[in-house]
């Protein structure tokens, strides 16, 4: 994709009359030089791959430390029992989200959306949204080239990688593609669109990246959880009018001075923040024994 800012893809749309997600698909369309069926079928194995993944959790299985695994369905059992203040559907999205941190732990099939480290986020809040709500598969195809369309955004104006720019860069962004696309699905127009994932970065920005043993277990599997309440929170916001008072290209700019001026220890090298305190000492100690 060419778009290096919202700016660039909203003019596109007003100018073409076209909805967010369609001037996204016609750009992926000439930079790959496929069809438009070509690129819808791209784009719906990947969600359908998402939801591949969801079915086959497996609640039995531990990550290799030991340290993940069965959560996901915790919550599930809280859910239904009525234990939950958030409801069914922010518990469903909690669950989703541990259940796809975990499978990506345990070394199974996922994807990286944008990256491993933050896969549950927006099949998370995509598929719950699917479920709970009767969207059409349609619907939810478009949706995705929403939430590709800002990541590309984020990815070319600062980055994707918890090594460059801390958890922000990782939980930051998914939050941020997350928001975007159920704003479109919940009627918002593509400023709404910008204005919600500008609310998730702002929310998300300064996350460190400490991985606790140097493995993308914890905090990464629970994070994936706060990402995507948290773009639920900025959907809603951006749906009911509620603008950011920094422009959304601005915030994704400030988001990448805050992860350039992060230590070299609080960007996935396993030396800061949760990963140096005297238990994730401890948990690195044994794993490397």
């Amino acid at each position: 994709m060419s778009f290096r800012s919202f700016e660039e893809i909203l003019s596109k749309c007003k100018e073409q009359d076209k909805p967010f997600w369609r001037v996204i698909l016609e750009d992926d369309m000439e930079e790959r030089l496929v069809s438009e069926e070509e690129s819808f079928e791209k784009m719906k194995h990947l969600y359908m791959s998402m939801k591949g993944a969801d079915i086959a959790y497996d609640e039995g299985l531990k990550s290799t430390s030991g340290l993940v695994g069965g959560d996901g369905a915790r919550i599930s059992r809280a859910v239904s029992e009525g234990k939950t203040l958030g409801g069914p559907f922010i518990g469903e999205v909690m669950s989703k989200a541990l259940k796809m941190g975990e499978s990506n732990a345990c070394m199974k099939k996922i994807v990286a959306a944008p990256t491993g480290g933050a896969c549950g986020v927006i099949p998370a809040v995509l598929l719950t949204y699917e479920e709970q709500f009767g969207a059409f598969l349609q619907q939810m195809i478009e949706a995705m080239y929403v939430a590709a369309g800002v990541g590309q955004v984020i990815a070319v104006r600062a980055f994707i990688s918890g090594a460059a720019g801390g958890c922000q860069a990782e939980i930051g962004s998914a939050s941020a593609m997350a928001a975007g696309a159920l704003t479109y699905l919940n009627g918002g127009d593509g400023e709404s669109i910008a204005h919600s994932a500008a609310m998730s970065l702002k929310n998300l920005m300064g996350l460190v990246c400490d991985t606790v043993g140097g493995l993308v277990e914890i905090p990464c599997v629970k994070r994936n959880v706060g990402g995507a309440v948290i773009a639920i929170a900025s959907a809603d916001m951006a749906v009911a009018g509620i603008r950011s008072q920094i422009p959304p290209d601005e915030v994704i700019d400030a988001m990448r001075e805050v992860g350039e001026s992060l230590p070299r220890t609080l960007r996935e090298t396993g030396e800061g923040g949760l990963a140096a305190t005297p238990t994730g000492r401890e948990i690195m100690n044994r794993l490397m024994k």
